[in-house]
């Protein structure tokens, strides 16, 4: 029954997951950023490393909304509007990406 409990807890961390990178591709977050690696952007894995035990999801999700440059180097973040992405799923996948 134990066993039985962590699959079904494992299907459902991974279904999160799933939907998280499905908001973050339906934005378009992806064709800038990878979870496990550089591409244009930094590795959302990378991001969460950079913000390890800080309070900054706002902060965060914030700087996403209004784009921004120098953080990762020379290549600036365009802005992305509430049209791009809304500010629930904004603030899902700041959540999904700072615990990553």
């Amino acid at each position: 029954m134990h066993s039985i409990l962590l699959i079904c807890l494992g299907l459902v961390a991974a279904s999160v997951a799933q939907a998280d990178e499905a908001i973050l591709t339906k934005a378009g977050c992806m064709a800038c950023h990878a979870k496990d690696k550089k591409l244009v952007g930094p590795a959302f894995k990378d991001v969460a490393a950079k913000y390890k035990g800080q309070d900054v999801a706002v902060a965060l999700a914030q700087k996403v909304r209004a784009g921004g440059k120098g953080v990762y180097g020379p290549i600036p973040m365009p802005p992305n509007p509430p049209e791009k992405i809304s500010d629930a799923d904004l603030k899902e996948s700041v959540g999904w990406i700072l615990k990553l």
